[in-house]
């Protein structure tokens, strides 16, 4: 049977072999719910990097700048990190370049893996079936905080692990500390997370109807996958 496993912080990436699996990388507040609802929203593509002067030097090259650093948006960008800045229908067949203090940095630290995909509560189950169709083991890759385990990202973990159980088992005893800790919040993650190091340092910028939309599950039906540096939609 297939493996799932999970690194809770990109700092750990190195006790992790990525070479056989696919590697979804989650960042739940906000970067990959950003990710996933601009693909949904008609956005032709999304260039991650991880480092801001590289980001905002491709401008020059027909995308959009966006993201933020420590949550908040990047002076002079085009874009922040608002999943519903997405939405807009400018950004329909547009190419954004994108880069978090977080999110990005987990991709970059995904490279030499087999496929990296984009996992959200947003597409959650999108994503399962896919890994569920797929051939290779799994790495949930959570995003964290500046390399601290976060909650919410290990809650998704825990919500792939959980719908996986039939189809793929878990490798060591993160993915089933993930799974467990899901199984406790799912009837109230808002409510389970309200007291979570992210969600008080969101509230401080007033962004709470951010935090209730990037954790209502099964908003789009879409996997984002990186081929040749470039988030794109593949189904």
């Amino acid at each position: 049977m297939k493996t799932i496993d999970v690194c809770l912080s990109p700092d750990l990436m190195h006790l992790y072999p990525v070479g056989d699996r696919v590697v979804v990388v989650v960042d739940i507040l906000r970067a990959t719910s950003c990710m996933v609802t601009a693909l949904a929203h008609g956005v032709k593509s999304i260039r991650p990097f991880a480092n801001l002067e590289e980001c905002r030097a491709i401008k020059a090259q027909g995308y959009y700048t966006a993201g933020e650093r420590n949550g908040e948006k990047v002076e002079g960008f085009d874009f922040g990190n608002s999943p519903f800045e997405y939405m807009n229908k400018k950004l329909k067949d547009e190419k954004i370049a994108f880069t978090t203090t977080n999110g990005t940095q987990a991709i970059a630290k995904s490279q030499g893996a087999k496929e990296i995909i984009i996992g959200s509560f947003i597409n959650l189950s999108a994503v399962t079936e896919y890994l569920k169709n797929g051939s290779n083991n799994v790495l949930v890759v959570c995003a964290a905080w500046k390399g601290k385990v976060n909650l919410e990202d290990t809650l998704f973990a825990g919500a792939l692990v959980e719908n996986l159980k039939n189809n793929i088992e878990p490798d060591c005893d993160a993915p089933l500390a993930a799974q467990h800790l899901y199984n406790l919040a799912k009837k109230d993650m808002v409510g389970f997370l309200k007291g979570s190091s992210h969600v008080k340092r969101l509230n401080r910028l007033n962004i709470h109807k951010d935090i209730e939309f990037c954790l209502t599950p099964d908003q789009y039906p879409v996997v984002p996958k990186l081929i040749n540096n470039e988030l794109i939609l593949t189904q």
